[in-house]
């Protein structure tokens, strides 16, 4: 099916060329992400691989759902793209303009050639009530303000955790009849499975598919050796898992080194039995092992399954907090 691609962004006076990104911009756009967050100081950015990845998506094509604007030198200023799952009614947006090309609309136009570039593809696929979502970090006001004019309503709220690593930490026990695996990537199917059954109730997430997971735990930051799953020795079931990154550049600008979680999961039958308290407990001897000097995460706030109350046990405490924003397309 044959989607009509949106006019590239209005705005004049800028000076800007429009078009869509191509694999062969990932470095260009790299460099934008590194100028906005030297400024905007974001808690985490998007790596060379991940902009790599999302030009490689074959459910996103690249030649409809990004737009990038260029000024007279060929230096990229401003970019944004729009993915979706199949089938799904929502949509995800990335935007960015470079610094030293704000406060002049184009921030605003960007994300209006979102919206429109959206409402084309959920109509194409005969989906109604679709949505387009936004994260922004809470002292983006530049963001948040661009969101709020545009029409678009704050829907949920995340939050970012840390814990210092000096001195004694808990030692929650794994319960009888569990043990820990360490994450083989090459052969992580059964974790794949897990992670889709346990967030499966949990807001604003899709499964991934097996083309996704494998990016996710071949990513470079990834650490397998931090990140474990919790195997039934009686079925041999994997329960529970946690996977675990650390970004090399998080010292610049935090001033200490972290392991974070990533993703962290109970499968619904399982639950209530202290698998996840173990689980972050047997990180944080990992973290501490490796040099880290803190352990961090980041928390739904509104997640129902009382994941904020655990983490504030364990001793994490918030830092950050991000927004999610929603504007209805259909």
């Amino acid at each position: 099916m044959t989607i009509a691609r949106p006019n590239y962004p209005d705005t004049a006076g800028t000076g800007l060329h429009w078009r869509a990104l191509t694999p062969a911009d990932t470095a260009a756009w790299y460099g934008l992400v590194r100028r906005m967050a030297a400024v905007d100081q974001p808690p985490w950015s998007e790596t060379r691989e991940d902009l790599a990845e999302y030009l490689a998506s074959a459910a996103n094509d690249p030649e409809l759902t990004t737009v990038a604007g260029f000024d007279s030198g060929g230096v990229l200023r401003a970019a944004g793209r729009v993915a979706a799952n199949p089938g799904s009614a929502v949509a995800h947006t990335w935007g960015g303009v470079d610094p030293a090309w704000r406060r002049r609309g184009i921030g605003a136009a960007v994300y209006a050639w979102q919206r429109e570039c959206q409402r084309r593809r959920f109509e194409a696929a005969g989906i109604t009530g679709g949505v387009l979502r936004t994260h922004a970090e809470e002292q983006d006001q530049s963001h948040n303000a661009l969101l709020a004019a545009a029409g678009a309503a704050v829907v949920r709220y995340f939050t970012e955790m840390t814990r210092p690593l000096a001195g004694p930490l808990p030692e929650p026990p794994l319960p009888p009849g569990f043990s820990f695996a360490v994450l083989d990537p090459e052969d992580s199917e059964p974790v794949r499975l897990a992670h889709n059954e346990a967030f499966a109730d949990h807001w604003g997430s899709e499964p991934r598919d097996a083309q996704r997971w494998a990016f996710t735990v071949r990513h470079p930051q990834l650490k397998p050796e931090w990140s474990l799953s919790v195997v039934e020795t009686a079925t041999g079931e994997t329960v529970a898992y946690q996977l675990a990154s650390f970004d090399p550049e998080f010292r610049l600008r935090h001033g200490y080194d972290e392991g974070f979680t990533d993703l962290l999961g109970v499968r619904r039958a399982w639950r209530g039995r202290g698998l996840a308290a173990a689980l972050l407990a047997e990180a944080m001897r990992r973290f501490k092992a490796a040099g880290m000097d803190h352990a961090g995460l980041g928390v739904d706030t509104e997640n129902p399954s009382g994941a904020l109350g655990l983490y504030t046990r364990l001793g994490y405490t918030p830092t950050t907090r991000s927004l999610a924003w929603e504007f209805p397309l259909t």
